[in-house]
């Protein structure tokens, strides 16, 4: 299994949009959910208001062919959503 971890900060006057794009049947997942390959996302809430995004693929061969299949849609969708946050931060990528 290939694993994606983000860090997320929303921006305080929009966490519901984020939550609707970022969270469970949002736009990200819907974008993912038709790739092969994908197995699912999940969104955590801290404390301190930070998200936490894991996305879960079968192996990174199936990420990268998600990507390069799907790049102009990825491309637009992290554009819209970008200012959503106030913060995002990729922290990892690893196969477990």
């Amino acid at each position: 299994m290939y694993v994606i971890l983000w860090r997320l900060r929303p921006r305080p006057s929009r966490e519901s949009e984020f939550l609707a794009a970022y969270g469970a049947g949002g736009a990200w997942e819907r974008l993912f959910r038709a790739a092969p390959g994908f197995l699912s996302t999940e969104l955590l809430r801290g404390s301190d208001g930070v998200y936490l995004t894991i996305d879960r693929w079968e192996s990174e061969l199936a990420h990268r062919a998600f990507r390069e299949a799907a790049g102009a849609g990825y491309d637009a969708l992290d554009a819209e959503c970008a200012g959503l946050t106030l913060e995002e931060t990729f922290l990892a990528a690893v196969t477990t």
